[in-house]
């Protein structure tokens, strides 16, 4: 496969050079609010992505109906590795998704991605679509929806990096629509991050990624989370039972029934009880804390 070029090349690349490192935690949180994006570099350890490798290497892989190049695990991962399934707790991420989410987190779902050589890219897209679609069922209707990528590879600008258009959850146009899909945009950012990099996106916000120019397949671990209040808008299929009493113990906190929702069709306009703050509305909450 080496030297297979994929039809219709994007062409060109702005390469992100953001310093994730140097931020604090509300500097994460605003560049993820108003960004769409955020990238945690290197936060898994070599053993971690090793054993995560080695659990998932004989899972049986379907393919996309673009490319045979373009695979994707059968099974959601975290039923067929331990790895994965103690990333769904994992402290170092989820004490950011708590200070983006709240304290009741709702695990959605699991991916296992294998892309290998010559894989084309994938389409600008979002993850999410208000009335749900065939690709992501009704999981993808959660009016707030994250992804979690666990990149188990490098990505290089040949191994099939990852695209995102900055700011494009933000739009209200009818050009962000997120039943549209993009072949490019001239706007979108590369990300060239190494291996145990976690990129954490919104749904909604337009991405992807460049083809597999590469020699070597890249892998990745994709996680879903959502707040407990933001229940899909039609029932969606609970999981095993027998499978989350096996789950480890830091998982089963976000292993909560997947039709979980704060939905309240009755509304008072004075109930009893209103708050009288909200730290996590404050406008303050992108700042640096004093030193």
């Amino acid at each position: 496969m080496s030297g297979f070029v994929p039809p219709d090349p994007i062409g060109f690349m702005n390469i992100d050079k953001t310093d994730f490192r140097s931020m604090s935690v509300p500097e994460l949180v605003r560049f993820f609010e108003v960004e769409g994006y955020v990238i945690l570099p290197g936060i898994l350890g070599r053993a971690q992505i090793d054993r995560i490798q080695s659990e998932l290497r004989a899972a049986e892989m379907g393919h996309t109906s673009y490319s045979a190049a373009q695979t994707r695990s059968t099974v959601q991962p975290q039923w067929l590795s331990r790895g994965v399934a103690e990333l769904i707790g994992f402290p170092p991420v989820m004490e950011f998704l708590h200070t983006l989410l709240g304290p009741e987190i709702v695990f959605t779902r699991g991916f296992f991605q294998r892309t290998l050589p010559g894989s084309p890219g994938i389409s600008l897209h979002t993850d999410g679509q208000p009335h749900g679609s065939n690709l992501f069922g009704y999981e993808g209707s959660c009016p707030r929806l994250l992804r979690v990528l666990y990149y188990l590879d490098e990505l290089t600008t040949t191994r099939a990096p990852f695209r995102v258009l900055p700011r494009s959850h933000l739009s209200f146009h009818a050009e962000a629509s997120p039943y549209v899909r993009y072949h490019s945009h001239p706007e979108e950012l590369t990300l060239v991050v190494p291996a145990g990099s976690a990129v954490i996106i919104p749904s909604l916000v337009l991405h992807g990624s460049h083809p597999n120019l590469d020699t070597q397949p890249r892998e990745l671990v994709q996680l879903g989370y959502r707040p407990a209040w933001a229940g899909p808008i039609a029932p969606v299929e609970e999981w095993d039972p027998a499978l989350v009493s096996q789950a480890p113990e830091a998982a089963r906190p976000y292993l909560k029934s997947l039709n979980t929702s704060g939905a309240q069709w009755q509304q008072e306009h004075k109930p009893a009880g209103m708050r009288f703050e909200a730290p996590a509305l404050n406008v303050s909450r992108w700042n640096r804390p004093a030193s």
